[in-house]
């Protein structure tokens, strides 16, 4: 125990407070994207395409974000573990804060031509690099700050970096569906979508302040000089194959559903004739509901373990994909908020909200930053895609039971390697340089 309880507390405190408002930032931000690619950018970016086929190209520069995250996750992990957390966090802060500015400034396609789609592109692939590297540091931040007696609730603390997600899903949802109402449909394409993507600005300040009050994790600083001679990500790949494999298919169905539910179903409701403001409140409503449930499934996994709370998530959601879509296509709009309200804040938190302890429990801290990154990164992957194959098997098939197949598929993939993984609540992030993913379960027990 430290001889000093309060300034310890007061630090994780700091800390868990800290990570939230910066994934709320980052996650506005790039979730902010992901609303626009299904609501504004087809129209704006790519107008001289067909319909169906601009949504695909929309969903298509999305993807590019999800598939830049796993560099963000390398770039800022590899300095993260050299020289530590706080620096890099600081950073990701300001890519993300200067890459949204600057996209609520590009000008569109009537205005540039084919330059505009590929500037798109290109920030948003800047967004992605930010996103991969914050993710993996903010939940080091808690996860490493939550010594002594804080440690049994490493889930609960560490869940507030995953809940951020939602939290800026539904401040950017709120602030575009104000932008909507304040300019009306025809303004809000030509002029209403920036505002949201500009107040970036305000975020990115008010982020700095607060994270500039939190110190380097003890865990850290108590590693000492001891720096791997090679470089951490070639320490993970030498050290962690398993863990990363194993890390990938956990995280893969959770994201491949995030993908689906706050992306996918907004253009598939829509188009089903749902009006566009019905589709983003719902949103907004389940999105406030994800909050609540990832941090009480996060807390659960304290209790019972996070092996039962994501498996037990994961089963749920591959049979809720099966009756999501029929619910949105009864075209009641009472069944469409109950579809995307239990999807997104009851059974998706359960596989989600236990991740974040989960992936800094398997990785060494030398390595931590650039492993849990790496492995929850590329996972995230899945939500980038999922869209893209989605609206593309959609359109080849017409069946929407062929797309909840696969949810369900990518769900029983977590199940498998959640349970090949085993136990890890309660694993000592202490350990410096060895391989921390061989027997979770008997190091749990031995906590």
């Amino acid at each position: 125990m430290s001889d000093s309880p309060t300034p310890q507390r007061t630090q994780l405190r700091r800390a868990v407070l800290s990570s939230y408002l910066g994934s709320v930032i980052e996650y506005y931000d790039f979730l902010l994207y992901a609303t626009a690619s299904a609501v504004v950018f087809s129209k704006v970016f790519f107008t001289t395409l067909d319909p169906v086929v601009g949504t695909i190209a929309s969903f298509g520069t999305l993807a590019t974000g999800y598939l830049s995250r796993p560099l963000g996750g390398i770039i800022f992990g590899h300095f993260g573990d050299r020289i530590g957390r706080k620096r890099m966090l600081v950073l990701t802060m300001i890519l993300m804060g200067v890459v949204s500015v600057l996209i609520g400034l590009l000008p569109t396609y009537a205005q540039i031509g084919p330059l505009a789609p590929v500037l798109l592109v290109l920030l948003r692939v800047l967004q992605g690099v930010a996103v991969g590297g914050e993710w993996g540091g903010a939940v080091l931040m808690s996860a490493e700050h939550a010594t002594g007696d804080a440690t049994a609730r490493r889930g609960l603390w560490t869940s507030f970096t995953n809940a951020g997600a939602p939290s800026g899903m539904v401040l950017s949802t709120l602030v575009l569906a104000l932008a909507a109402a304040i300019a009306g449909e025809q303004g809000f394409l030509e002029w209403g979508w920036r505002i949201p993507f500009l107040l970036s600005a305000v975020l990115l300040a008010v982020g700095l302040f607060v994270r500039s009050r939190v110190e380097e994790t003890p865990v850290f600083k108590d590693a000492g000089t001891a720096v791997p001679s090679a470089p951490p990500l070639v320490e993970v790949l030498r050290r962690h194959p398993r863990a990363i494999v194993l890390s990938i298919g956990v995280g893969f169905g959770a994201f491949v559903a995030q993908g689906t539910l706050t992306t996918f179903v907004i253009a598939y409701a829509v188009e089903s004739g749902f009006a566009r403001q019905t589709v983003l409140n719902a949103l907004t409503i389940s999105s406030a509901g994800a909050i609540v449930g990832i941090v009480a499934f996060a807390a659960l996994s304290d209790r019972v373990g996070r092996r039962p709370v994501v498996a037990a998530g994961a089963i749920a959601m591959a049979v809720w994909s099966f009756l999501l879509f029929p619910l949105i296509d009864s075209g009641s709009t009472a069944l469409l908020v109950l579809a995307v309200v239990v999807g997104q804040a009851v059974v998706h938190p359960a596989m989600y909200g236990p991740l974040a302890a989960l992936y800094t429990e398997i990785f060494s801290t030398r390595v931590r930053y650039t492993g849990a990154s790496l492995g929850y990164q590329i996972a995230g992957i899945g939500a980038g895609i999922a869209p893209v194959v989605f609206a593309a098997l959609l359109g080849g098939t017409g069946s929407v039971v062929v797309v909840s197949a696969v949810i369900a598929a990518c769900c029983l993939l977590t199940v498998v390697c959640v349970v090949v993984t085993g136990e890890t609540r309660g694993a000592a992030l202490t350990e410096v340089e060895g391989p921390q993913a061989t027997d979770m379960s008997s190091r749990s027990r031995s906590s």
